[in-house]
């Protein structure tokens, strides 16, 4: 009875034992964000704040294991690039980052534990807290890189692998400004064991406009603005943007372009370690 009681003993003790390591990475992390939050910016401050990046990548390192993802390089940095709070693009996802010359591709490597421990801190922005909701929702492509917004167009079919537990594909459109146009970004995301991979590739084909999604975007547009509502202009962009992409999804399996599309999302998933 003594020995069961032991073993249930260490059974409840393992998961919190686990998760240890990623709690050391927030404490510090998270101790590092109310340090340079609150310092006066200064030369000396910037050495600092580079320093601790480059410690909470260490960490990082010690918690992802060694990462081979094709075309990048073999050491990744922090993917948090600022601990300052009032910094643009504060907040992203926490994990290991890695970019190709340019930034064309860009992948983040991060666990389980610390991608649900990040959506619960961007609960409040509308984030799914489910990771599956979450990897076909535009708030998580816009917030884990970057620092640009993201629309998404569509979702990619693409083939998961057996040794995944999740994978998905999306088209979509970055950028600073409006987010209508021709999406040319694919990003895919992928669960191996206890690993989440996120690969983003910009630039990865060309695709056009959809006449009958126009015609979708130009009738929402000629709706009249709520005049009581202080952001009516922005209300009404949003549902017609929302309607556009709704349409785009629903119409582009049937643009000539799809195919590649689906081609070279399956290619991305495909560069990262899932076999």
């Amino acid at each position: 009875m003594k020995s069961l009681a032991l073993l249930c003993l260490l059974a409840l003790a393992t998961p919190a034992h686990a998760a240890a390591p990623e709690q050391h990475y927030l404490d510090l992390r998270d101790r590092y964000i109310a340090k340079f939050s609150s310092a006066k910016e200064s030369d000396e401050i910037y050495k600092q704040h580079d320093a601790a990046l480059k410690e909470l990548a260490s960490v990082l390192r010690g918690l992802v294991g060694p990462v081979t993802i094709k075309g990048l390089p073999a050491d990744g940095k922090s993917n948090v690039d600022t601990l300052f709070k009032s910094d643009i693009g504060f907040g992203h996802l926490d994990g290991l980052g890695f970019a190709s010359e340019g930034d064309k591709m860009q992948a983040v490597v991060t666990t389980t534990g610390l991608l649900t421990h990040w959506l619960r801190e961007h609960r409040e922005d509308g984030m799914p807290q489910d990771s599956g909701a979450a990897f076909k929702s535009d708030r998580f492509y816009y917030q884990a890189i970057q620092d640009a917004a993201f629309a998404k167009y569509a979702e990619l079919p693409i083939t998961r692998p057996a040794s995944a537990s999740a994978a998905v594909a999306v088209l979509g459109l970055r950028g600073n400004g409006g987010l209508k146009g021709a999406p040319d970004e694919i990003d895919v995301v992928a669960i191996k064991g206890d690993k989440v991979y996120f690969l983003a590739t910009s630039d990865a084909l060309k695709t056009a406009e959809i006449p009958a999604c126009e015609r979708v975007w130009k009738q929402m547009m000629a709706k009249p603005v709520n005049k009581k509502d202080p952001r009516g202009d922005m209300a009404r962009e949003d549902q017609a943007m929302d309607a556009y992409t709704k349409c785009f999804a629903k119409e582009a399996p049937s643009q000539s372009w799809y195919a590649a599309a689906v081609k070279k999302a399956q290619s991305q998933l495909e560069l990262l370690p899932l076999r």
